[in-house]
């Protein structure tokens, strides 16, 4: 049962409302949402430097008004080539209209050349349906660019099952590879079509999950199964896969919840990291901007540290340990070698109070936090986030798993230098299965309420910890 999140919760420092993600981690819809005014703006611009040899301030001011105006841009990539000049053309008279009366009312369209407007007005269109066709051009590079497709299984072979199925397969460019479905019904195995194979029973979803390397889970379940599905979400916790619901039905704890689609399909998220689309680009700059920053300033003191730990006691100057990083995959951190030992093994124990492993330059480090200094070039590599959960042990992630429901949830996000747990008390040491379970309520509620605010948050009460906290060991 998960333990109420001690006063103050993320939430209270986060956006009151969500607002949608801008692609869905697609950046095709990303370019999409930019593209077309982008063109409106850059055609202008143009114009202006063709006829006039220069853009004067007020087409700039003009240029802001049409951005705001037709920000952001629709989604056209899945239409005909028909449709979507039909689209552009029409969008773009409601657009020119407004902006005309605009200008012939306020006096402004004055200072304008005629030539610039006049030929604007046709080639602002024309631009935006290049724009299209050239992103169309390069759309098979930029889905290359995002990696390998996202594996998926639809459980439930139903009417809105079969329905989002299809939509998957004929859409041209989702990052989507539907693997097949999951359902108990014999006549659902029977009749269904070769390009929908079912993989097997949902007595047999979390062992498919994991063999057939799962990232998105559909649920296409119907309202009166609640308790199946409820069971099926307990099972599914143990696992890093996106869930998403294709009814429409309330559950709770829901881990950054939104209603979503997919191939027009609607869909209910579940359970999704919250860094998506722009929040995902945002949050990786922030990281690398940071994280330079960081390593440029500390640079003097990384290298004292460093002849500090090589004179005081035979060993490696750099610790190197497997921790479990974004969606379960091991990764390697790095840290100054606080110990006699250099543990990596099945079992790990943690440090304790006096324990005899840590030396006495190390146990200034832990105290300080200043061991884990190194780890700012794992976030630059991409293994880790400034701020987030903290990486567990390989060991101690294969034992925590089986104790505690809802343990790899937290590695939805890369995890961090710092987190949200860390600043409420759970750094250093977690001796009971208790204490530990407090920890991943607090990784689980900076999933739920994660905002730039609470990251900036989490970093002022971390340099505080770091004067004054004696926690760690």
């Amino acid at each position: 049962m998960n333990r109420t999140i001690a006063s103050p919760s993320a939430a209270s420092f986060s956006r009151g409302s969500q607002p949608a993600s801008l692609g869905k981690d697609n950046l095709l819809r990303i370019f999409e949402l930019t593209l077309g005014p982008s063109a409106l703006i850059l055609s202008l611009w143009g114009l202006a430097f063709y006829f006039e040899a220069e853009v004067h301030s007020a087409y700039v001011i003009l240029s802001i008004l049409v951005f705001a105006l037709t920000f952001p841009g629709q989604a056209r990539l899945q239409a005909s080539l028909f449709s979507g000049f039909v689209s552009i053309a029409l969008s773009w008279l409601w657009v020119a209209g407004l902006l005309l009366i605009i200008g012939f009312a306020s006096g402004n369209i004055h200072q304008f050349s005629k030539s610039v407007i006049y030929t604007w007005l046709w080639l602002a269109p024309l631009s935006e349906f290049g724009a299209c066709l050239l992103l169309r051009a390069v759309a098979p590079v930029l889905l290359k660019l995002q990696g390998p497709l996202q594996r998926a299984i639809i459980v439930g072979m139903n009417e809105q099952g079969l329905a989002l199925a299809c939509r998957i397969t004929d859409a041209s460019y989702a990052r989507i590879e539907l693997v097949g479905f999951v359902d108990d019904r014999q006549t659902a195995r029977q009749a269904s079509p070769v390009t929908h194979k079912v993989l097997g029973t949902q007595e047999q979803l979390l062992g498919l999950v994991r063999s057939e390397r799962i990232q998105i889970i559909y649920l296409s379940l119907p309202m009166a199964s609640q308790p199946r599905i409820l069971h099926i979400l307990d099972e599914l916790k143990d696992t890093t896969a996106s869930i998403y619901f294709v009814p429409d039905m309330f559950v709770t704890d829901l881990i950054q919840a939104h209603p979503d689609s997919v191939c027009g399909m609607p869909v209910i998220s579940v359970c999704e990291t919250p860094f998506k689309g722009a929040d995902g680009v945002f949050k990786r700059l922030s990281d690398i901007v940071l994280s330079v920053l960081i390593l440029i300033l500390i640079t003097p003191l990384l290298i004292l540290i460093a002849l500090a730990v090589k004179i005081g006691s035979p060993g490696p100057i750099i610790f190197k340990q497997r921790r479990c990083g974004l969606d379960g995959q091991e990764i390697i951190i790095y840290k100054f070698r606080s110990m006699t030992v250099t543990e990596d093994g099945e079992n790990i124990e943690q440090a304790t109070p006096n324990d005899a492993r840590i030396t006495r330059l190390g146990a200034l480090l832990r105290r300080t936090s200043c061991d884990e200094l190194p780890q700012f070039i794992n976030v630059l590599q991409g293994r880790m986030s400034i701020v987030g959960p903290r990486p567990h042990a390989v060991a101690h992630n294969e034992l925590y798993r089986k104790l505690i429901k809802g343990y790899m949830v937290r590695h939805k996000v890369k995890p961090g230098i710092t987190g949200w747990a860390q600043v409420n008390g759970y750094r250093g040491e977690t001796r009971t299965l208790d204490k530990m379970q407090s920890r991943i309520d607090f990784d689980l509620d900076y999933l739920r309420n994660w905002s730039v605010r609470l990251d900036l948050y989490i970093i002022y009460k971390t340099i505080g910890l770091v004067i004054k906290d004696q926690m760690a060991y």
